[in-house]
C-alpha cells in the first residue's frame, strides 16, 4: 500500500528544563492548549536532590544469549505512595514533585531510578561478559490529574502523547550506542505497577531485545523459506478471516493474534511496513490516535473495573541488517481472564516458556468487537 501524503506544517518543539540533579525534563503541549508554556519555563525545580546513581552494570547468559541489567539502586525507588506524596502529580506552592510546573498537558523526564544509564556504550560484538548498563530510561505522564487514565484521555491528549512518543523515538535513536527504543505502559498494581498516577515509560537499551531479534529471525526464515514478507502476511491473513479483527481503520487494524498467549492480548499494526513511530506520516499517527483509543476503551469496557495491562510497542532495533524489513506494532496484553480471576504464570509458561491458554483468540476478540460500537464505521479500510 503506498504511503499517505505528509502534512507541511511542521511539528512543535517541546519545551526543554532541566531538574534540580541535571536530569532532563520536556513538557508537550495539546494544540490550542491552555497551559502556560512560559509559566512551566519559569518553574524551576527547588529540590534538594540526591547525585544521580552510577550506570548500572549488566551481565551476559550465554545460555540464553540475553543481557540481564543490575540496577540495585531501584531497590529503593518509590512504591506506591498516597495520591498527596505523588511526585508525578504537578508542584505545588507546599509540594515539589518531579514536575516542577504548578500544570502540564504531557511531560517526560529521565527517571530518577533508571535501569539503564545515564551514560552511552555499546553492547554489541565485542563488549565483554560484564558491561555498563547504559543508555537511558524516561518517564512519560500523560496527564497532571492523578486520577485519569490513559483510555479516559480526550483524543487530542492522545495525539499529544503519539507526538511525544515519536519525538523520543527520533532522538533517543540518534544517541550513540543506544540499539533499541521501547516504549511501554503498565496499568493496574496486578501488573506491577509502583505509581498510580497515569503515565508510562521508554527504554533506550545498549541492545537489541531478544523478543525483537527472535521475531526478526523469523521473518528471516519465512523470506529464505516462501519469498514472502512474515508481518505482512500474517496480517494479510488477520484481514481475509476476519474472526479475530477487532478495529480497522484506512492505516492500521488491531486484531487478537491466531496463537494468542494472554487471556486478554491486541496488536496494533500498520498497514505499511515501517520501522518504528518516527517513520510514520500524520495521517497515520492522526489514526492511530483514536484507533488505539478505542482499544483501550474496548478493553476497559468489558468488566465493571478497571483492566490491568501492558502496552509495549515493538520498534526495530537501530542498527540491524533487517531494520527495514521489520514492521513496527503494539502489543496490548492483560492477565484479567475473567471479571474476578487472573492468569498467572505457572510452570509451564514461567519455567519453560510453553504457554497454555485458557480463552480462545475468537471469543476474545468477538467479545471486545460487542464492547463498544464498531471503530470509523464506513471509514473504509486499507490492504496489507
Amino acid at each position: 500500500m503506498s504511503a499517505p501524503a505528509l502534512r507541511s506544517e511542521p511539528q512543535a518543539e517541546p519545551l526543554r528544563t532541566q531538574l534540580a540533579d541535571g536530569r532532563e525534563l520536556l513538557y508537550f503541549f495539546d494544540a490550542g492548549s491552555q497551559t502556560g508554556v512560559s509559566a512551566a519555563a519559569a518553574s524551576p525545580d527547588t529540590r534538594h536532590l540526591p547525585p544521580r546513581p552510577d550506570t548500572p552494570r549488566m551481565r551476559y547468559d550465554p545460555l540464553l544469549g540475553e543481557w540481564v541489567s543490575y540496577a540495585e539502586h531501584r531497590q529503593t525507588r518509590t512504591h506506591l505512595p498516597p495520591a498527596s506524596e505523588c511526585p508525578l502529580c504537578p508542584s505545588g506552592s507546599e509540594r515539589a514533585t518531579e514536575i516542577p510546573a504548578h500544570g502540564y498537558d504531557v511531560a517526560v523526564f529521565e527517571n530518577r531510578f533508571p535501569a539503564f544509564g545515564p551514560g552511552t556504550a555499546s553492547a554489541g560484538p565485542g563488549a565483554g561478559p560484564d558491561a555498563p548498563a547504559a543508555g537511558r530510561c524516561e518517564v512519560v505522564a500523560f496527564a497532571p490529574e492523578h486520577n485519569a487514565s490513559f483510555a479516559g484521555l480526550s483524543l487530542e491528549r492522545v495525539r499529544t502523547v503519539i507526538r511525544a512518543w515519536t519525538h523520543r523515538t527520533a532522538e533517543l535513536s540518534r544517541i550513540p550506542g543506544v540499539g533499541q527504543v521501547f516504549i511501554f505502559e503498565n496499568r493496574g498494581a496486578e501488573i506491577g505497577v509502583t505509581l498510580h498516577h497515569p503515565h508510562g515509560q521508554i527504554y533506550a537499551y545498549p541492545y537489541a531485545t531478544p523478543r525483537t531479534l527472535r521475531q526478526l529471525e523469523s521473518a528471516q526464515a519465512y523470506h529464505s523459506e516462501t519469498g514472502g514478507n512474515l508481518f505482512a502476511d500474517v496480517l494479510g491473513r488477520e484481514l481475509r478471516e476476519g474472526t479475530r479483527l477487532v478495529a480497522r481503520g484506512r492505516w492500521w487494524t488491531a486484531y487478537v493474534p491466531y496463537a494468542a498467549r494472554m487471556p486478554l492480548e491486541v496488536h496494533v499494526v500498520p498497514h505499511r511496513s515501517v520501522p518504528d513511530l518516527a517513520s510514520l506520516t500524520d495521517a497515520e499517527r492522526e489514526e492511530l490516535s483514536g484507533l488505539y483509543l478505542d482499544v483501550l476503551r474496548r478493553i476497559d469496557a468489558l468488566y465493571p473495573t478497571p483492566t490491568p495491562y501492558i502496552a509495549a510497542w515493538y520498534q526495530a532495533p537501530v542498527e540491524h541488517p533487517g531494520r527495514d524489513s521489520y514492521r513496527m506494532h503494539l502489543q496490548v496484553t492483560s492477565p484479567r481472564r475473567a471479571e474476578n480471576k487472573l492468569k498467572y504464570l505457572a510452570g509451564s509458561e514461567a519455567a519453560m516458556g510453553a504457554f497454555i491458554a485458557d480463552v480462545s483468540p475468537e471469543e476474545t476478540a468477538a467479545r471486545l468487537r460487542g464492547a463498544l460500537p464498531a471503530f470509523g464505521a464506513g471509514a473504509g479500510g486499507g490492504a496489507a
